[in-house]
This record gives C-alpha cells, sequence and structure tokens, in this order.
C-alpha cells in the first residue's frame, strides 16, 4: 500500500508541476516578473525531483544480486536524499539570488493581470497536487502528528511530495503578495522580495529533507511498536525463553531486518533449536510481513531477567543499546528469504 500510495502522489504531483512550469515561464515572458521566474524554475526543480523519485523507486525492485545481497530498496532512500539536494540548489538558491538581484535592480513588471491570473491557477494545480499527497499519506499517518509522519515514517516519496507541495504553495502566496504590491505600489522591488522569499522557504525545506532522509539512508530501525510485536512474537512459544537482545533495520519502507540472540532450554538438543527457530520465524513473519530478512542466535540464558521482562529495544531512538559486540555467527531462520 506504501508503495503504490506513494507513486500515485509522486505522478500526481509531476503531471501539475509540468504543467505549472510550462505556464509560469510562458507568463514570466510576458511579464518579466522574478516571482514567477523564480516560481517556474521551482516547478522545473520539483518536476525533475518526481522524475528522480520515480526512479528510485524503479531501482529498487530490482532483484537482489552477488554484490547487493540484500536488494537494491535502499534506492529509494538514495534519490530521495538527492531531491534535497536539488531542491537546496535549484530552487532555493536561484530563487534567493533572483531575489537579491532584482530588490538590487528592480524590473518593471509588464501585464500584472497575467502574472495573477496564472498564479491563481497554479495554486489551484498545486492545492489539487497537495490533496492527493495528503490522502496518499493518511493511509500511514494514522493517529500520529504530521510533524512526526514526516520524522517517523519509512516511505521517503510521501514526505518529500508533502513538503515540496507545501512549500510550491507557501512560495505561490509569496509571489502572489509580491506581484500585487509592486502592481498597488508601483515599487518594482516588492516582486524581488516576493522571490527571495520563495527562496527562504525552498532552502529551509530542503534542509528538512535532507535531515530525514539521510537519517533513512544511513540505516533506521522499526519502530518501538513493531519491535514490540517481534518479541511478543518471539516469546508467543515455549521454545524461546527470553529475547536477551534484538536489532532491526529498514533495507525500505517494505523490507525489515530482524536479528535476534534469544535464551533456549539449556537441554534442548540441536533437532530442538532448529525447530524452536523454525518455528518462531513463523511468527515474527506472521506478524511483521516486511520481516523478510530474519537472523536468529539461539544461546543459554544467563541474566538475572525473567520472559516478562522488556529487552531493550532500538525502537526508542533516545534510549541506548547495549555495548555487546556483535554475534560472530547467526542462525538464519527460514533460511533463503527470497525463498518465502
Amino acid at each position: 500500500m506504501s508503495t503504490e500510495g506513494g507513486s500515485r502522489a509522486v505522478v500526481a504531483a509531476l503531471a501539475s508541476n509540468l504543467g505549472i512550469a510550462v505556464t509560469k515561464f510562458v507568463a514570466f515572458a510576458f511579464t518579466g516578473s522574478s516571482s514567477l521566474l523564480a516560481e517556474a524554475v521551482h516547478s522545473v526543480a520539483d518536476t525533475g525531483n518526481q522524475g528522480l523519485l520515480l526512479l528510485g523507486g524503479r531501482r529498487a525492485r530490482k532483484e537482489r544480486d552477488r554484490a547487493h545481497p540484500f536488494g537494491y530498496g535502499p534506492e529509494r532512500y538514495f534519490y530521495a536524499f538527492v531531491v534535497s539536494l536539488v531542491l537546496f540548489s535549484i530552487g532555493g538558491l536561484f530563487a534567493i539570488l533572483e531575489g537579491v538581484t532584482k530588490i538590487v535592480h528592480p524590473h518593471h513588471l509588464q501585464d500584472a493581470g497575467i502574472a495573477v491570473g496564472v498564479l491563481g491557477i497554479a495554486i489551484v494545480l498545486e492545492s489539487l497536487s497537495f490533496r492527493t499527497a495528503r490522502v496518499e499519506s493518511q493511509k500511514l499517518k494514522g493517529d500520529q502528528s504530521w510533524v512526526n509522519f514526516v520524522r517517523r515514517t519509512k516511505n521517503p516519496e510521501l514526505p518529500v511530495v508533502l513538503l515540496e507541495d507545501s512549500a510550491a504553495l507557501v512560495g505561490l502566496v509569496f509571489a502572489l503578495v509580491g506581484v500585487l504590491l509592486t502592481v498597488l505600489t508601483h515599487n518594482a522591488r516588492w516582486d524581488g522580495a516576493g522571490t527571495l522569499a520563495i527562496g527562504l522557504v525552498l532552502v529551509t525545506v530542503a534542509i528538512i529533507l535532507s535531515v530525514e532522509t539521510k537519517s533513512l539512508l544511513i540505516g533506521e530501525s522499526a519502530g518501538a511498536d513493531v519491535e514490540r510485536r517481534i518479541v511478543e512474537a518471539l516469546l508467543g512459544g515455549s521454545e524461546v525463553e527470553r529475547v536477551i537482545h534484538l536489532r532491526t533495520l529498514h533495507l525500505a519502507p517494505d523490507d525489515l531486518l530482524v536479528a535476534a540472540k534469544i535464551a533456549i532450554a539449556r537441554d534442548d538438543t540441536g533437532a530442538e533449536v532448529a525447530a524452536g527457530i523454525d518455528a518462531a520465524e513463523r511468527r515474527v513473519r506472521a506478524a511483521i510481513p516486511i520481516a523478510r530478512v530474519i537472523y536468529l542466535e539461539p544461546d543459554l540464558d544467563r541474566g538475572p531477567r525473567d520472559r516478562s521482562e522488556p529487552i531493550e529495544s532500538a525502537g526508542d531512538p533516545n534510549q541506548p543499546v547495549d555495548t555487546e559486540d556483535p554475534p560472530s555467527t547467526l542462525v538464519e531462520a527460514g533460511g533463503d528469504p527470497s525463498a518465502q
């Protein structure tokens, strides 16, 4: 659902921005408005960004190979990070430079009616694109706030489109205000001020996107609720006495790696250990379908805690994890994940 919803929002944004970019460039040719030029370049950057997101989604579907045994899922995170750089450089910095130039060297605005009309149409089209992104995001957002959704979601496309469309709408309002003030005051510097404001908004959004996508790119754990369900699934059978520690890593929004050290009974035979690991793996996959790669290491319980006591969880970003060296040998539950 997350992949399809993200693609739908990206395609809607691409179509909208492509039409808006052409319209803005035509309007700029008639009016000479720097705000329209900045918005046109912004729309071109957004169109290219949506193309990058679609490319990342396509490349992420490549089958895993020897060089990339866990697949190409992180391609989606990489291209989302590239989008933030494009938005910062082509969109934000260009608008700031253009705004400063027009404030220092103001240019008379011609045919202001065309500029106002085009900006009004652009606001309508951007609102439709934003609505699509919001509807698709709502399916994943749940009860959390929009700020937490942008910070916590593992789907990179939806936050990118949401923030881009939000920035576009705010930028269009700044452009419209700049044009109207220029007409009312006969001072073209207001047009440059609107352009400068657009640039500052785009740079701010680009920085937010780069921070969030960088976190996904270097590797984020599953959320605390998902890790709790994994622990419950592992402890759902008598063959696992305790989860000593748990590590999770999102290889992609819908591809989760789970590694855990589990305590087993001292008198279990090798066959019983193997059967217990297979059973634990099936329970985890049933509870968390995106857990496609699972590694379980059986060990003897040397700790004082019992089954009911919670383990350290990587789901809470503010909670430290233990410093025990990772196990040198892990038993992969269920064999080849591609065979599932």
